[in-house]
């Protein structure tokens, strides 16, 4: 097997564009590819996903259970591809508690790492960072360096003479680049989607990387001798039903396809829709799945799309089990207020209504137990991430119980009426013991 984890000692380092331009560079030469980010991201999966031509997994050591990690890790490098599994925030950053970082995924799956450093402010202090990070923790590898930022070939000799010394390999070394910066907005990069360049951006930092980088080195660094046994058939997170209708476009595309994967795994098969393209869930779905997304921006386009409000409305009369998250869960209510104040009328399911008017950060791993009635029945992992704010919310049972990454209690979050329910929390998988 082959694999390697792209991580980086801060957020700002780089290791995405230069996780996208080395996707699609070993693509080129031949080297079938499986990417992976690492945490609950649902945006950097999507261009992950144009990079290297299949979709990306997420492996998040924090939310996920060890042995679902394996499992997936097993399923997704099927046929020998070589994972490729972009970190988030810092190599040592996690939630909260300080669990669940890139670290304890790398030292899971007995990946190597390679550490993407933005050199732009410093020279010999290289060494100390470096050193530094190589030591902190014995159950992992670095493996070698990418030296991003560089601005002279004098900067770049300096850095080499600093390095020599603590022994480490230099992967690759790129310059900087205002070109490959991707636009940004409030919860994070705009979607690949949304990017009309997008090809054009990849092929662009493909190249890049391909003149930067030693890859008879990279590959070589990337070799394990760790084999980790299949655990294909573990316990999964329940699907909503057999035929499940998911909806998939711009605004709604905050979904993890390793919740897909198990769902299949699970015997159900998925059909997808455009709300946005005002289409309608499969007419013989018994489940709809209304992913988050940006709903807040696309709300006037929604509320007249006739077509897709009937057939969701449909499938509830007929007794199909709606679910929404996040983005999901604010179309499911009674409106939904834009940023302008204008208030939009939406598929009136669930007695809330939401607001981006008023904007406040909600951001965090959560535990859920579900309540009595729920449509779950143990429980789960989550995320949330949001800028939203509830307005009013009507009469209707609760959905979960919740705590956070700490253990704290949060009170209760989502709502259920009959077949219909909905919450802001980004379900990932079944729930661990905490430690």
């Amino acid at each position: 097997m082959s694999g390697l984890l792209i991580a980086a000692p801060a957020s700002g380092s780089g290791k995405t564009t230069f996780t996208l331009g080395l996707l699609r560079a070993l693509r080129q030469r031949g080297i079938a590819v499986a990417s992976g980010k690492a945490g609950p991201d649902y945006i950097d999966p999507a261009f992950h996903a144009a990079a290297a031509g299949s979709p990306c997994l997420n492996f998040d050591p924090w939310a996920m259970r060890p042995e679902l990690i394996s499992a997936n890790s097993a399923l997704h490098r099927a046929g020998g591809r070589m994972l490729v599994i972009e970190g988030m925030m810092g190599l040592f950053d996690g939630a909260a508690d300080g669990s669940g970082t890139p670290a304890d995924l790398a030292a899971l799956l007995s990946l190597p790492v390679v550490l993407v450093i933005d050199v732009s402010r410093m020279s010999h202090s290289v060494a100390a960072v470096v050193s530094g990070f190589a030591n902190f923790r014995a159950d992992i590898r670095i493996a070698g360096v990418v030296l991003n930022r560089v601005a002279s070939e004098r900067h770049e000799a300096m850095l080499r003479r600093a390095l020599d010394a603590v022994r480490m390999p230099i992967l690759a070394v790129m310059g900087s680049d205002k070109s490959l910066t991707l636009p940004e907005r409030h919860l994070g990069l705009v979607q690949a989607g949304e990017h009309a360049a997008l090809e054009q951006f990849i092929e662009s930092a493909a190249g890049i990387v391909s003149k930067a980088c030693n890859f008879e080195l990279l590959l070589r660094a990337a070799q394990q001798n760790v084999v980790h046994p299949s655990a294909a058939n573990i316990a999964r997170l329940m699907p909503l039903g057999q035929r499940i209708a998911v909806a998939r476009d711009i605004a709604f595309a905050f979904c993890y396809e390793h919740m897909l994967l198990g769902w299949r795994r699970r015997g159900a098969e998925i059909s997808f829709f455009s709300p946005l393209a005002d289409e309608a869930p499969a007419a013989d779905a018994d489940a709809v799945y209304l992913p988050g997304g940006y709903p807040e921006l696309h709300a006037g386009k929604l509320a007249s799309a006739h077509n897709f409000l009937a057939g969701v409305r449909d499938a509830a009369a007929r007794g199909a089990r709606i679910y929404g998250e996040c983005g999901g869960y604010m179309v499911l209510g009674e409106g939904l207020v834009d940023a302008a104040g204008a208030r939009h009328a939406m598929l009136d399911l669930l007695p809330v209504v939401t607001s981006y008017e008023k904007r406040q950060r909600h951001l965090g791993y959560r535990r859920l137990t579900p309540l009595a009635g729920s449509f779950f029945d143990k429980p789960m992992t989550a995320h949330e991430f949001h800028y939203s704010t509830i307005v009013s919310e009507g009469e209707a049972d609760r959905l979960f119980a919740v705590k956070d990454a700490l253990g704290a209690d949060l009170g209760t979050a989502g709502l259920q009426r009959a077949n219909v329910a909905g919450s802001y929390m980004h379900l990932i998988d079944l729930a661990g013991e905490p430690e």
